[in-house]
């Protein structure tokens, strides 16, 4: 076979992640060092769920996550009824949003111009999504009635009264959740993500959807890509998609001990453990000869990959053996040794035991390294999206090849000690470098219960392009170091103007993410003119505390004189004229 028969193109790329509603707005966020972590609202997780100590039963300490926001799926453009719209879980109709800007992104809209019996959709997905568990509570009525039955009955309830509690709750439960219909069932199963996808735009190559915890979605690319290559598929659509906060997993990982409780950082040597994200990704394949006879753009090309079980090494624990394996036979499949690779997108949660075991894979593997790759996770920018979190990865990846950019790291402080060994091979980057000349080739990893381990190598579709010796404006406008904390200036020209922007920051910036109050306080500074009678001036590192400041900052205004106030506590100065004493707030 030829180079190009053995080479996968990647040449459609689609996604919705937290604060990054397609890619280019995700390589934009890896590139500031954006970190899309905001409040839990209590309809997604219930505040009784956060009362416990962090090893309370029944308790999750979690409080940020990487949320999506302003989500609304177009049912009408889809042509999706309102009954299924309904039933179906949320997973579903974010992956057909997704899978249909893929094949825009790759050429084919609606899949026109494509062989629909060559074509094929394979997705990774863990337990469908929280909103179909939700559902469950109105099937287990007769359980739940029984309960409460009992429980008034022992208690003394009158029998008449009694009946009428009962037949409230179950009307509240019903009124709360869809009525089960003939979409109930499929629309509740994982499998059927994919096949929707298929039913929608009538593909008949496969469908289907893999499981492998927090690697399914890169190991619904392998699977692709060796589909791909057998000449099963001619094209195929892979990824993942993951909207489960409930629960089930935030509990579950609270007892894990994995989840961060405050801010998150990875590769440092005070691990934190993750924030949970969700989100959806989706490349378009194609074999790199056949692309390339098409004339199609390929943003990269995936030259090796490859999977391995840790075996006997645990289900939850990761396994230094067996990440090495699955390393190994990609970068033989590629070619490549080890040693070649400059950019390393690990898999990187952020907890002491994954880190170090990462870390220690790679460095083993990397030993004769001439230089240190470059190291990074994009779960520091938009959370751990678990099943998606693989093609996030990815994502970031077959960007930093296209443009010739090795990106900064996100949320790493104090590097791991094994990152600042004198004989380290492995580098966190402080700024965006451009990508060294030669052969360009990446490694992207993903893990997850159970012990599975996936590797993927992408390399620059053009093999014969230079190395970059400087990087693009486009690069240097957007990689610009977040400032924290952030000054967030108002004016007002009277004081009730100044009370009520005050009172709107108070209340929704609490839902902003760490990200927006960098916005936020961008937007305050361009639209400032300086001419204000009254300026206040907040001090906040995220949007907590920017509610807190704001809520400070109310409080001063309702005794104001008149005359410079700093509450250096709470991050607040007030004045007419330029806020005087500002520079008392900074740290």
């Amino acid at each position: 076979m030829r180079p190009g028969e053995r080479q996968i193109a990647v040449v459609g790329l689609a996604c919705r992640y937290p604060d990054a509603d397609d890619p280019a707005q995700l390589w934009r966020s890896v590139l500031a060092r954006r970190r899309a972590f905001r409040a839990i609202p209590a309809t997604r997780l219930d505040p009784e769920h956060r009362l416990g100590a962090p090893h309370a039963p029944e308790s999750t300490y979690v409080r940020r996550a990487g949320l999506l926001r302003d989500w609304h799926f177009d049912r009408e453009a889809f042509r999706v009824s309102g009954s299924s719209w309904r039933a179906a879980d949320h997973t579903h109709w974010l992956a057909l949003e997704t899978a249909a800007a893929a094949l825009s992104d790759a050429g084919f809209p609606s899949g026109a111009g494509l062989d629909a019996d060559r074509v094929g959709v394979i997705l990774g997905n863990s337990l469908t999504g929280e909103f179909t568990r939700a559902g469950l509570v109105r099937l287990h009525w007769p359980f739940v009635r029984r309960s409460v039955e009992a429980a008034l009955r022992q208690t003394g309830v009158d029998s008449a009264v009694a009946a009428q509690v009962l037949d409230q709750a179950r009307r509240g439960i019903a009124a709360a959740f869809p009525e089960p219909g003939d979409e109930s069932l499929a629309g509740a199963l994982s499998n059927t993500i994919a096949g929707r996808i298929c039913n929608h735009f009538d593909f008949h190559g496969t469908g289907y959807t893999v499981d492998g915890a927090c690697a399914s979605s890169l190991l619904a690319v392998v699977t692709a890509a060796n589909a791909l290559l057998s000449g099963e598929l001619n094209f195929a659509l892979a990824g993942g998609v993951d909207l489960s906060l409930d629960p089930l997993e935030m509990i579950g990982f609270a007892r894990l001990g994995a989840v961060a409780d405050g801010e998150m950082r990875v590769y440092d040597e005070r691990p934190t453990g993750f924030l949970p994200g969700e989100g959806c990704g989706i490349v378009a394949l194609m074999r790199a000869d056949e692309a390339e006879r098409r004339g199609l753009r390929v943003y990269a090309r995936l030259t090796g990959w490859a999977t391995s079980s840790d075996g006997s090494g645990g289900l939850t624990r990761p396994d230094a053996g067996g990440q090495a394996l699955a390393l190994r036979r990609a970068y033989r499949m590629a070619g490549l040794a080890p040693e070649q690779i400059a950019l390393i997108e690990g898999h990187g949660t952020g907890t002491a035991v994954g880190d170090r075991v990462e870390l220690e894979t790679l460095a083993g593997i990397r030993r004769h390294a001439p230089g240190a790759a470059a190291l990074g996770s994009v779960k520091a920018n938009i959370g751990h999206t678990k099943a998606a979190a693989g093609a996030a990865a990815l994502i970031k990846t077959v960007l930093a090849a296209y443009h010739r950019v090795l990106p900064p790291t996100t949320g790493c402080e104090t590097p791991h000690p094994l990152l600042r060994a004198p004989d380290a091979t492995l580098r966190v980057l402080d700024e965006p470098e451009p990508w060294p000349g030669g052969r360009l080739a990446a490694g992207v990893s993903a893990m997850g219960f159970g012990g599975i381990n996936s590797h993927v190598v992408v390399e620059n579709a053009d093999p014969a392009a230079v190395g970059r010796r400087r990087l693009p404006p486009s690069v240097r406008s957007w990689s610009r170091r977040p400032v924290r904390p952030e000054i967030l200036l108002i004016e007002a020209a009277t004081t009730a103007e100044l009370a009520e922007r005050l009172d709107l920051l108070g209340s929704w910036g609490a839902t902003l993410s760490d990200a927006e109050v960098g916005d936020v306080a961008a937007t305050l500074a361009a639209g400032a003119g300086g001419t204000a009678g009254i300026r206040c001036a907040l001090v906040a590192g995220d949007a907590d505390e920017l509610s807190a400041a704001a809520r400070a900052a109310t409080g001063l205004l309702a005794t104001w004189d008149g005359r410079v106030v700093v509450d250096e506590a709470a991050g607040v100065a007030l004045g007419g004229g330029p806020p005087a004493r500002v520079g008392l707030l900074l740290p």
